[in-house]
């Protein structure tokens, strides 16, 4: 009964309250990894962000409020991985925190020898378990500045991951998907990259990506939706994996962005 009653409410706002062609498609064009997606596509995430601005609350922090330009630009980056997956993958968390720069977070980690530290360090996201999304605002607007960095989808990836309970770089794989290829293709990719730390080389993505298998996931899919194309050549079978999780092919769409077909 619920169900049916959520599918209902959701349908009827779609009709009634569906963001504005205009709006949608100002954010749309701020987004690189949104560049590529056909009508049906654009229209599917269309709905989407509608979903996400009317069920998920934004709550500013430090700042007076987020500016509706920036609550669409978020949440256009937020909704682009569940595109094929449903707004319902979000489902257990219901608000966005917006802080106008990085901002200190407490953190507590035991090392190899059983020592637990703890502090506080600056973070431009986080993601809580049953609890809210957090980003900073000032790392949204600066995602052009490094090659497959992007904020939002860092953290909507570790929200992915929580639907099975504490993060670990194995979010719910869906039928047909191999727990073991996933679980091989990653590791192996991790393990490369601890390789290139070790022997004291520069790792080819991102070497937060190395900081936990939890991590790795996360960098991972901003690379795949921000920088395809260099994550398919140093790691095409992590590609591969995270093609048929998000049900998408990012870099064959941003190609067939640049290079049309002669008609």
């Amino acid at each position: 009964m619920f169900s049916w009653y959520k599918r209902w409410r959701r349908s009827r706002y779609l009709r009634d309250s569906l963001v504005s062609a205009a709006d949608f498609a100002q954010a749309l064009g701020r987004v690189h990894a949104c560049h590529g997606l056909d009508v049906t596509e654009r229209d599917r995430l269309r709905k989407l962000v509608t979903l996400f601005l009317h069920e998920k609350v934004f709550d500013a922090v430090g700042h007076a409020g987020v500016e509706e330009q920036d609550r669409l630009l978020i949440t256009v980056n937020a909704c682009l991985p569940v595109l094929n997956l449903g707004i319902d993958a979000y489902d257990g968390w219901t608000t966005v925190i917006v802080y106008p720069d990085e901002f200190l977070a407490p953190y507590e980690e035991e090392d190899e020898a059983g020592v637990v530290h703890s502090g506080r360090d600056l973070r431009a996201g986080e993601a809580w378990e049953r609890g809210p999304l957090v980003i900073s605002l000032r790392d949204v607007h600066a995602r052009p500045e490094w090659e497959g960095y992007n904020v939002v989808i860092h953290e909507c990836a570790h929200k992915l991951d929580m639907r099975t309970g504490a993060p670990d770089g194995l979010p719910p794989l869906h039928r047909g998907m191999s727990r073991t290829d996933w679980t091989d293709t990653l590791t192996q990719a991790y393990e490369d990259l601890h390789a290139h730390i070790a022997r004291d080389e520069e790792t080819p993505l991102d070497e937060y990506a190395a900081e936990s298998p939890a991590e790795c996931f996360a960098v991972f899919s901003e690379y795949f939706f921000e920088a395809p194309q260099r994550l398919r050549s140093v790691y095409p079978e992590v590609y591969d994996q995270l093609m048929l999780y998000y049900r998408q092919d990012p870099a064959a769409r941003l190609e067939q962005h640049h290079n049309p077909p002669i008609k």
